[in-house]
């Protein structure tokens, strides 16, 4: 598998890059804004954007800022390239924007890449369906450094619960004198560290509580799942795929082109 890694000198680039290596995927390229067309010593071709690149890929794994998804998928439309998108914090313009593409070629999006999460997600729909009436809290921990809150993650996690309970409403903190509304979901985001990442969801009736907690001890887990992700996307037809259909949660996956 040829892979251009988009965003190839964050931090989470940078572990794409070595999962890569490691699973004996060829790297086509590497882009990112801080690069000029050549960088020392790195031995792959390096460009500032995806429109300064002439390199032919399988796959695109996209680990940069969501202001650049609309250049990024200018470019994969255009060369019939599938594209693994694994940036959060995208508006409302830049989804629609993703949708649109998916149309034209296979589009991954995930706000999270790990496998364990996908399970987590699936475990919290069930617990959902099972305690209708319960209270609903997700507190997400991050690293001191992490620009969004709340979490990609926590969002993702409050759509899928959305999915089960269509009538909830998101507040994201709680402060002031105000009761709790049944049908609130409560996110709360604690910064502090160098925290990889954890994602905790209480649900709670009048009698018992059950939490579902995730802990992403390294950045590797995400890399190497969006490396599995790239090699799921590669050979799909057209459309927009997730983490659900990647381990095969809920309804199977149609095989063939998606709506």
């Amino acid at each position: 598998m040829q892979v251009i890694v988009h965003g190839a000198a964050g931090h989470m680039g940078t572990q794409v890059i070595s999962a890569l290596e490691r699973k004996g995927h060829a790297i086509a390229a590497l882009v990112d804004k801080s690069y000029e067309t050549a960088m020392p010593g790195v031995s792959y071709p390096c460009y500032p954007s995806m429109q300064t690149c002439d390199q032919k890929a399988d796959c695109v794994i996209d680990f940069s800022h969501h202001s650049a998804t609309s250049r990024l998928l200018q470019w994969t439309v255009g060369h019939g390239v599938p594209v693994m998108i694994a940036t959060t914090g995208h508006t409302e313009e830049e989804r629609e924007e993703i949708v649109s593409a998916s149309c034209s070629v296979p589009v991954f999006l995930a706000a999270n890449m790990s496998l364990g999460v996908a399970v987590l997600t699936s475990l919290v729909r069930k617990a959902v369906r099972l305690f209708p009436d319960a209270d609903i809290e997700i507190v997400e921990t991050h690293h001191n450094r992490k620009l969004d809150a709340p979490s990609g993650t926590a969002l993702a996690l409050a759509e899928a619960i959305r999915k089960e309970r269509t009538e909830v409403v998101l507040v994201c903190g709680r402060s002031g004198h105000q009761k709790r509304d049944k049908n609130e979901i409560g996110i709360h985001s604690i910064r502090m560290g160098n925290i990889v990442g954890i994602h905790e969801i209480h649900i709670t009736t009048a009698n018992e509580m059950l939490t579902l907690k995730h802990e992403a001890f390294s950045r590797e887990v995400f890399a190497d799942g969006a490396v599995l992700a790239a090699e799921f996307l590669c050979g799909k037809n057209k459309g927009l795929y997730t983490m659900e259909d990647f381990v095969q949660i809920g309804e199977p996956s149609k095989q063939g082109e998606r709506k």
